[in-house]
């Protein structure tokens, strides 16, 4: 059995020290608890603060945008296009006269002669014969009938003319009011200001169609 030499009085005071000192270290080791928590709180706050910033901020929707009909097709298509089986269309020169399935003609035999196209704007009908050798040489040909709007054929026009391996020219009797044919394709477009003229001229003025690619547009035939 041990023996505390120490007087009641100084063992109570002793044991009320321990218990000071006890408490004093819980209520430490509570404190860093407590900060060591506010602290990985911060440091959450914070990360997720700066990730935000750092994330790319999504596009503002623009009114101005176009509309999912307005955009171009992402293959390059022309909606309405008709398109011919190229080993199907005959190149025979030939004198006379030919009886073409489609007007205007998208290709076939033809005359030797073609009619010049390095942006000829005819105010009268050409020979098909002509034209379709014309086509051969990788030439686009804009034809109208008389519902065409004047605006729409002056506006077209002005775009042959600035425009070498083109021709223009009316054409009665064609499905269309405004036709835009090269060899083996065609379409029917709803103005000079439709999107598919300018995606006709740029796939096929000289395009992967041209059965020529390179013949002169000059030298033939000036005039109806």
């Amino acid at each position: 059995m041990s023996f505390d030499p120490r007087t009641p009085m100084a063992q109570h005071d002793a044991h009320r020290a321990r218990q000071r000192r006890d408490r004093a270290l819980a209520i430490g080791l509570s404190v860093l608890v407590v900060v060591g928590l506010v602290g990985f709180g911060s440091y959450m706050v914070l990360e997720k603060s700066e990730a935000s910033e750092q994330k790319p901020a999504a596009p503002a929707s623009d009114a101005k945008a176009p509309s999912a009909e307005q955009k171009k097709p992402a293959d390059g298509s022309i909606p309405g296009l008709r398109t011919w089986d190229a080993t199907k269309l005959t190149r025979n020169h030939v004198s006379g006269t030919v009886a073409y399935p489609m007007k205007p003609p998208v290709g076939g035999d033809h005359n030797p002669v073609w009619m010049n196209c390095d942006g000829e704007v005819y105010t009268k009908a050409l020979p098909d014969v002509n034209a379709v050798h014309s086509l051969e040489h990788g030439s686009v040909w804009v034809t109208y009938t008389d519902k065409a709007p004047k605006a729409d054929v002056a506006e077209l026009a002005e775009r042959v003319g600035r425009t070498p391996y083109s021709l223009m020219s009316p054409y009665e009797g064609q499905s269309g009011a405004i036709m835009l044919t090269a060899w083996g394709k065609q379409v029917t477009v709803d103005g000079a200001d439709d999107p598919r003229v300018d995606r006709f001229f740029s796939q096929f003025v000289q395009g992967p169609q041209t059965p020529e690619p390179g013949a002169t547009c000059t030298g033939g035939r000036g005039a109806p």
